[in-house]
């Protein structure tokens, strides 16, 4: 695992930050994927460490399997990749094959350190999503996971969120048919405690959502430079190869320097000296009804109607092309709510077998985010 984090390609990720443009708003928000990493390998062995202690055989090399995927399932993020990849989708998404064979390939140094290992076709496996054993996966990315346990504390710790949970969480994990499961059942009875920690980490994941990463200022600043992306691609050709090896500040710098429209500059200075675009007009989810979903397909990821409109606001309000930028990202899927639990009904998603009303309450509350 030294040797793993020693490679360049492990190192790169101390500078990317893990929140993107959140440090605008959040100033305390500057730790990286690095960091990140570092701490879903800390969960992904209390996971493993909890699964043991209640009675599950995992043998060492299913272990250090799983640890060293969760080591590296950030390995291939690009500088403020979730803005152009997820919400305007100028590249394909981190996870995509050619991307994946570029850092893990064997012409690369991690690559390499994992293949005289000998683990570098499971790690492969695992983050493409054909784990050995369903369970192994699920440890790495599924809906509460390592990634998750991590996250909600760290990105809450450094926003200034006072907000966490309880590590008994961990205990309540099981394997069943091969699969990773919540358990909230005890001698056939349900758990309250169980079912109450788990819809705290769903509730975590909800504010986080609402405060931070859907922060107005925080997808300002994202949409600038998703816009200035979407212009270099057009006028200067840069390919996504470009950015391979860059962090944050240097993909900026690249940015700024390639030649191309004026607006490209000033939307990067405006970044980097957070003089951010504000919101002029906002249609919530709510506000569209029952058209949310033929506005989303017509103006979402790589739109040409999209871009038109853009052109068509800045006419009409005689700006410069580049100085209006219409964000509509996809709609919020909370997938948390799909965690395999058991309960004396069954084994099945969460949502399906809770019969609070809660979850799904909750559930619809996030989707209109």
């Amino acid at each position: 695992e030294v040797r793993v984090l020693d490679t360049r390609e492990m190192q790169r990720l101390r500078s990317i930050k893990q929140l993107g443009t959140a440090h605008l708003v959040f100033p305390g928000c500057v730790h990286t994927r690095f960091d990140h990493s570092l701490g879903a390998l800390h969960m992904a062995h209390r996971i493993l460490e909890s699964l043991q202690l209640n009675g599950y055989a995992i043998a060492p090399e299913e272990a250090q399997l799983v640890r060293l995927a969760t080591l590296v399932h950030d390995v291939t993020h690009i500088p403020y990749g979730h803005t152009f990849e997820d919400e305007r989708q100028i590249f394909p998404r981190h996870d995509a094959g050619p991307r994946l064979e570029h850092f893990l390939g064997i012409q690369s140094e991690l690559g390499r350190v994992l293949a005289a290992s000998g683990y570098l076709d499971g790690v492969k496996a695992i983050l493409t999503g054909r784990p050995p054993a369903p369970w192994m996966g699920q440890i790495v990315s599924s809906t509460i996971d390592a990634d998750l346990l991590d996250y909600l504390r760290r990105d809450s710790f450094f926003a200034g969120l006072r907000m966490n949970y309880d590590d008994r969480v961990l205990s309540y994990f099981i394997k069943e048919d091969g699969q990773l499961l919540i358990n909230m059942v005890k001698h056939g009875l349900d758990r309250p405690d169980a079912r109450t920690e788990v819809i705290h980490l769903l509730r975590m994941r909800y504010v986080l959502t609402e405060r931070l990463y859907l922060h107005h200022a925080k997808i300002a600043a994202g949409a600038m430079i998703s816009k200035a992306v979407e212009l270099h691609t057009k006028h200067t050709g840069l390919r996504e190869e470009a950015l391979y090896g860059l962090g944050d500040q240097t993909f900026l710098d690249l940015l700024a320097r390639l030649p191309g429209p004026g607006i490209i500059q000033q939307l990067i200075e405006g970044v980097i000296e957070r003089r951010l675009y504000k919101r002029a007009y906002v249609l919530s989810g709510d506000t569209l009804g029952p058209e949310r979903d033929a506005f989303i397909a017509r103006y979402g990821g790589q739109s040409a109607a999209r871009e038109e409109l853009e052109e068509q606001i800045a006419r009409k309000a005689r700006l410069k092309p580049g100085q209006v930028i219409v964000y509509c990202p996809k709609a919020s899927f909370f997938k948390e709510v799909h965690v395999p639990v058991r309960s004396r009904h069954g084994v099945g998603p969460l949502l399906e077998l809770d019969q609070s009303g809660e979850v799904a309450a909750m559930a619809r509350q996030y989707e209109g985010l």
